[in-house]
C-alpha cells in the first residue's frame, strides 16, 4: 500500500483525466509509474557503471572496435 500526497494542481489534471476516461485515478498513477522505473533503474545503473570506469574499476571499448567484432561495420 502506498500513499501519496500530490499539489492539487496535478491532483484536478488527474481527476479530470481519470473522468474524462472513465479509468481510476489509481490506474494512472500505477501506469506513471510503471513506465517511469525502469527508466529511473537504468539511470541509476548507468551512473554506478559510470563511477566504476572513472574508477578504474571497469574498461570501455571504442564503438569503432565494438561494430568490427561483430561484423557491423561499413
Amino acid at each position: 500500500m502506498l500513499a501519496i500526497r500530490l499539489p492539487p494542481s496535478i491532483e484536478k489534471r488527474l481527476e479530470k483525466l481519470a473522468r474524462r476516461t472513465g479509468r481510476t485515478k489509481t490506474f494512472y498513477v500505477r501506469q506513471a509509474i510503471l513506465e517511469h522505473l525502469d527508466d529511473l533503474e537504468d539511470l541509476y545503473q548507468a551512473e554506478r557503471t559510470l563511477d566504476r570506469i572513472r574508477a578504474g574499476e571497469e574498461q570501455t571499448i571504442p564503438l569503432e572496435d565494438a561494430l568490427m567484432r561483430h561484423g557491423l561495420e561499413d
